[in-house]
């Protein structure tokens, strides 16, 4: 059933072949230090929790989720709702993670689990459990399907990428099933978590670290679930790609002698003398996916390297 015009995807390989050597960077130098781990895990939890709530319109702060899931604060003026979501996401994580494993083939059954941790004292009602009615989403260019529909295309979508018939890329598939979940929309609520900890999932199977769409790209994550409606998947890829990237860079810098340089402001690289470019140029490229760059917050860190390495590889072309 699920088919797809991906040519438009072409642009993005040699990103994906970046991130491919990143990971098999980091597959040659495991096992990686127990406290590095540790701290790597705990930071991408954290943000992870922080980002995918915020996105669905959860008003705690990074300090905030931070108090709550350590030191089990309550935040003065925040729902309890709010709460729940912070230590919901968490355990959902924290489940997530006793699922992966290399061999691992995506279950419903865990979906509908990872669905149930989101939702649990919250809508205990719904928690787990497929909708049985129509539902519509505020902005979005499609309706969901009928309800009764919803069981047999999810289960057509999990043998889709478990068996991956067309061959696809990991990260282009994990791309695919991100968008096509959306669309299902298989649950009255809680469906944007529970896609993105399934992603997560699927990525983590494969020894990849789990991507987080950050709330600042919350506009531009939507824009390209959108634009995935209308048959093209190229923003929504390059946001994952994007994501990926950062999180890969978090452990390669944690590796003993890493070669891939220390990552700056694009403001602060493109001061130096012998750089040509200007900061508009250069944070185009990084949004682009066509230089070693990740997003922190609001702002693009690059490399010197991987700016010189673009210099190079143009006049290679010309």
């Amino acid at each position: 059933m699920w088919k797809f015009d991906l040519q438009d995807l072409e642009e993005l390989q040699p990103m994906i072949n970046r991130l491919n050597d990143k990971k098999a960077k980091l597959d040659s130098s495991r096992p990686l230090p127990n406290s590095a781990l540790q701290r790597i895990k705990t930071d991408l939890s954290l943000e992870w929790t922080y980002n995918s709530n915020s996105i669905e319109g959860n008003t705690l702060n990074l300090q905030e989720t931070q108090m709550v899931l350590q030191e089990g604060i309550t935040i003065k003026g925040k729902s309890l709702r709010e709460h729940f979501e912070v230590f919901n996401h968490e355990k959902a994580i924290d489940y997530l993670y006793t699922l992966v494993k290399e061999s691992y083939q995506l279950r419903g059954i865990d979906i509908l689990s990872l669905h149930g941790l989101v939702l649990r004292s919250i809508e205990d009602d719904f928690a787990g459990r497929i909708r049985n009615g129509g539902v519509r989403i505020v902005g979005a260019n499609f309706t969901p399907p009928n309800a009764n529909k919803v069981s047999d295309l999810l289960d057509e979508l999990i043998d889709f990428v478990n068996n991956n018939p067309l061959g696809l890329n990991e990260i282009v598939l994990t791309t695919i099933f991100h968008h096509k979940l959306v669309w299902i929309h298989p649950f009255f609520d809680g469906n944007g978590r529970t896609v993105r900890l399934a992603m997560n999932l699927l990525l983590m199977r494969r020894g990849f670290p789990p991507a987080i769409i950050l709330k600042t790209d919350r506009k531009k994550y939507y824009e390209a679930l959108n634009q995935a409606n209308k048959g093209s998947y190229y923003k929504l890829c390059l946001l994952m790609l994007q994501a990926l990237e950062r999180s890969l860079n978090m452990y390669i810098n944690a590796l003993p002698g890493n070669s891939y340089g220390d990552y700056e402001p694009i403001a602060s690289i493109v001061a130096e003398p012998d750089i040509p470019y200007g900061q508009e140029y250069v944070s185009l490229l990084a949004r682009q996916g066509k230089i070693d760059a990740h997003k922190e917050g609001k702002d693009w860190l690059t490399t010197k390297k991987a700016v010189k390495e673009y210099i190079i590889n143009r006049k290679r072309i010309r």
